[in-house]
């Protein structure tokens, strides 16, 4: 598949002081790249960097084949009134199409025929006029899907998308995010999880402090001594 984004020597932080130097990774089309790192490795910013928010402090990260910032369905992680934010499923999906939009005060029929679609990809067109918070989490998480969904059809980037949620659905959605992937979506999730990664991704990015510690396939991840201590310490940590 063709690239989609290449990351060269990209160096991240704030006010001058850098988080994260010299990334080098590439996304392809149909890759499913985990992005793993512990708490304030640079996580964040990159992924800000990613969805064009913010400036990279050297570097570059150039977006081919066609795709642009804009064209990312971005699910980020709830805040607390998010949860609780009160507006109808439809509602929430249908605002997916809002950059698609322009200057058009109201969404056209093919707008609300693709929410009508995600919404019944996801199995959640039961929901369509149920009000957003009075909605499990797993639920909840399968709307904004959805609405990601309405943004792009090329690239979702997932920001700890089961943080919050049973055992169960936390399952659920990986294997749905899976579905997405195999269908031809791209991919790119950050998590802690480093056990889903290596059972779903196809690329894993590890970002340890303040460099990169890895990047390649999930079968060299797991070759690798970044992986093998990563994966030793989530272990200890599941105990």
């Amino acid at each position: 598949m063709s690239e989609q984004i290449i990351c060269s020597g990209v160096s991240l932080g704030y006010e001058g002081n850098a988080v994260v130097q010299e990334l080098e990774f590439t996304v392809s089309g149909g890759d499913y790249l985990c992005i793993l790192g512990e708490n304030g490795s640079g996580k964040s910013t990159l992924i800000k960097a990613l969805l064009g928010l913010k400036s990279v402090m050297s570097g570059k990260i150039d977006w081919v084949g066609g795709l642009k910032p804009n064209e990312i369905g971005y699910l980020p992680q709830q805040t607390v009134v998010q949860r609780d934010f009160p507006a109808t499923v439809k509602e929430i999906v249908l605002s997916g199409c809002l950059s698609k939009c322009g200057l058009r005060p109201f969404y056209s029929k093919e707008q609300k025929e693709l929410a009508e679609k995600n919404m019944k990809q996801l199995g959640i067109t039961e929901l369509k006029k149920r009000c957003y918070r009075e909605l499990s989490g797993g639920q909840q998480q399968r709307v904004l899907l959805a609405r990601a969904l309405c943004a792009t059809s090329r690239l979702l980037l997932l920001d700890e998308p089961v943080t919050g949620l049973d055992p169960k659905a936390q399952t659920d959605f990986y294997e749905l995010i899976s579905k997405l992937n195999t269908e031809g979506i791209t991919v790119i999730m950050v998590s802690h999880d480093v056990h889903a990664a290596v059972r779903y991704a196809s690329h894993i990015l590890h970002i340890g402090s303040s460099k990169q510690l890895f990047f390649g396939t999930k079968d060299d991840y797991l070759n690798s001594r970044a992986g093998k201590l990563f994966l030793a310490e989530g272990d200890e940590t599941n105990e």
